[in-house]
């Protein structure tokens, strides 16, 4: 991990379950690094610490599995992402509603955007 910071070397020494090698985490996809990054961020600003964030990832990996997520590592960050938008809605940094629109808006975008080029989000994205 480039640049690695004190928040990513905690969260990877605390959050037991952060896909890994020798070198710090592994992503599979540039967005679980972004998720990851995301959640560095938020708790260098003091959203949460890492201990509470283990505790809701764990049960946001819990409660998937027990609805059939078969658990088998391709999801891992796909519940960091669910947990991440749990805890900002949670601690008021913004609503579950904000968070749909821009999901739905970004997905609008995503569909009108050819392979391989910059996703742009745009006025009519939200509509």
């Amino acid at each position: 991990m480039q640049a690695e910071s004190q928040a990513a070397r905690e969260a990877v020494s605390v959050v037991k379950s952060i896909p890994r090698d020798g070198d710090g985490p592994v992503f599979r996809e540039p967005w679980e690094a972004h998720a990851f990054a995301m959640a560095v961020k938020l708790h260098e600003r003091g959203l949460f610490t890492w201990t509470e964030w283990a505790a809701s990832l764990a049960e946001e990996i819990a409660h998937a599995q027990e609805h059939g997520d078969p658990d088998t590592g391709e999801t891992y960050y796909l519940h960091w992402l669910a947990t991440l938008e749990k805890l900002v809605a949670a601690k008021g940094v913004t609503s579950k509603e904000t968070l749909h629109r821009y999901r739905d808006a970004w997905d609008h975008a995503a569909d009108r955007t050819p392979h391989g080029k910059p996703i742009e989000l745009r006025p009519e994205d939200f509509g």
